[in-house]
């Protein structure tokens, strides 16, 4: 019955393609015709000889006309509709599809031109409305940048010259996901985006987390590289939960004791700061410097008068464990005797770019962390960002983005929740951040690991390609409606591919990865064992070299 009625369609089509404005104007004929309409989504009937035909076609849109992931478009009045194809399904000697609606544009009169395209659709057509081939001037017009601040990052799919476009203020006012399995160029494109915002934004403030110390080779010229040598960051910045996270380690009642015992101290070891004096009332929280070794002796003071109600086990429990981080080499980096001056304004001047010389980026290379406290040290920065952001809100605002590389880790799903601070405050940003100018950009290889509710609050989404079933399924749930056509291509993606949708972009789109030179790559290449193993010699100098930077623990 539905392939009668399609032919039936077909017979109405053709009249309406011999007699309509547009063949006369431009010589193209339709392709198909709408056979079912529905909101978001509707059903069309192509001619599979038309189809055929495009094959020969100079223009590479109107040859990929009528393919999955390819865009089509009907005239309703003087607008044209633009549908992206989700699906094909032969049916008799017709075609059917599945298409979604993308937008319309303004048809020009004398040609017949697509310009002006917007999101949305204000008016659908009708069963039997003939449909057409996109060409390339359409997709320019689709696609093509308006007058806000924008990058452009890579070329439009299928075409060789359409620029694909992220608006600045709509990419980082609503947050970013970028997305792809290992292997997929995910790291490059990263780090392409980057600099485009840099050389866009030279006076910028970015804080990149690093876990892997992939990108300080890529933003030499660009950025400030922090690592265990030089980041300096004062232990006194924790608040009280990653003070607990790092100085307890006891669990269940004995916890409630331990973290009780530790805010008491605390507080009077702060308290013994002039800055205390200024401030007033001090809590556990407040970023006041204070000495471990003010705190160590507090806790032998407050053991000595201690009531019947407790035992001496958790003051030695804390103790034990402050002087085994003061003795650890490993832990230097923000337990030494050094950072105990009030350098907090010199910490966030540097780390937060204020101001950047031209060098707006800044990438915290957490690699050389040791790994008990890495969640502890992504809880400070991150915590950071979010409270200069609420405490500079009467100042000159100072819009920071935060970017969060293997980001699963950090903000993990129910499954895998470890109860970290570092968890809690990257959610709270993913959902409060944009209302105090602090803007999160995610980048995961697994996306079903993240926390649920995470990947819903990125405004904009660029998808490269997903291997993994579950993590296509978690994608496919984030995103609007109208990208599932495109949503369908992810595991078909080549690497430097990748799919955009959301706020950033003007229209879902399927886009190729601009090239970047060797100098500003991250240092994220895969080894090629079939060179490497050929290469002999020198190996007894290389594993002395090697065990004693590893028995140093770099230092």
């Amino acid at each position: 019955m539905e392939g009668q009625f399609g032919a039936r369609i077909f017979e109405n089509a053709a009249p309406i393609s011999s007699g309509d404005a547009l063949p006369s104007r431009s010589g193209v004929k339709p392709i198909g015709a709408v056979l079912e309409i529905a909101g978001s989504s509707s059903r069309v009937m192509f001619d599979s000889s038309e189809l055929e035909a495009l094959g020969g076609n100079s223009d590479a849109a109107v040859t990929n006309s009528g393919q999955v992931g390819s865009q089509v478009k009907m005239r309703v009045g003087a607008i044209w509709l633009i549908a992206n194809v989700r699906s094909l399904k032969l049916e008799g000697d017709r075609i059917a599809a599945q298409i979604d609606f993308l937008g319309e544009g303004d048809e020009e009169k004398l040609t017949g031109k697509l310009y002006n395209f917007r999101r949305g659709v204000t008016r659908y057509p009708t069963p039997g409305c003939p449909i057409f081939p996109v060409s390339t001037p359409d997709l320019k017009q689709i696609y093509a940048a308006d007058d806000r601040a924008h990058i452009e990052i890579g070329n439009v799919y299928p075409t060789k010259d359409i620029r694909a476009a992220l608006y600045i203020d709509a990419l980082l006012g609503k947050h970013f996901a970028l997305l792809g399995s290992t292997g997929t160029g995910k790291s490059t494109a990263t780090a392409l985006i980057l600099h485009r915002i840099c050389a866009a934004a030279p006076q910028g403030h970015i804080v990149m987390i690093d876990p892997h110390g992939e990108y300080g080779s890529a933003f030499k010229t660009t950025g400030k590289l922090y690592d265990v040598s030089n980041l300096q960051m004062p232990y006194w910045l924790m608040n009280f939960e990653e003070h607990c996270e790092v100085f307890l380690t006891t669990q269940g009642p004995d916890r409630q004791v331990d973290a009780d015992i530790l805010s008491r101290c605390l507080l009077i070891a702060k308290g013994k700061n002039r800055l205390a004096q200024e401030v007033g009332k001090v809590t556990a929280d407040a970023p006041i410097p204070y000495l471990l070794s003010d705190l160590t002796q507090i806790l032998q003071l407050e053991m000595g008068k201690m009531d019947k109600a407790t035992d001496t086990a958790p003051y030695l429990r804390l103790r034990g464990k402050i002087d085994e981080i003061k003795a650890d080499p490993r832990y230097a980096f923000m337990f030494s005797g050094m950072l105990v001056a009030d350098t907090m304004a010199a910490f966030l001047s540097r780390v937060f770019r204020l101001p950047g010389d031209g060098k707006p980026i800044s990438i915290i290379d957490v690699s050389g962390v040791p790994s008990e406290i890495t969640s502890v040290v992504v809880a400070v920065l991150s915590r950071m960002v979010f409270d200069f952001a609420i405490w500079s809100r009467d100042e000159g605002r100072r819009p920071i983005l935060l970017v969060c590389e293997e980001a699963h880790r950090y903000v993990p799903n129910e499954r895998n929740a470890d109860n970290s601070s570092v968890g809690r405050i990257l959610s709270r940003i993913a959902k409060e951040g944009r209302k105090y100018g602090v803007s999160l950009g995610l980048i995961t290889q697994r996306p079903s690991d993240l926390a649920e509710g995470v990947l819903s609050q990125c405004g904009t989404i660029l998808s490269m390609r997903l291997n993994n079933d579950r993590d296509q399924a978690f994608v496919r749930a984030a995103m609007p409606e109208g990208a599932r056509g495109f949503l369908d291509s992810i595991p078909a993606l080549r690497n430097r591919e990748c799919i955009a949708v959301g706020e950033g972009v003007a229209t879902p789109i399927r886009l190729l990865f601009d090239n970047l030179e060797d100098g500003k790559r991250p240092a994220s290449d895969d080894p090629l064992f079939s060179e490497l193993w050929r290469d002999t010699g020198g190996e007894e100098l290389m594993l002395e070299r090697v065990i004693k930077r590893w028995r140093a623990q770099g230092k």
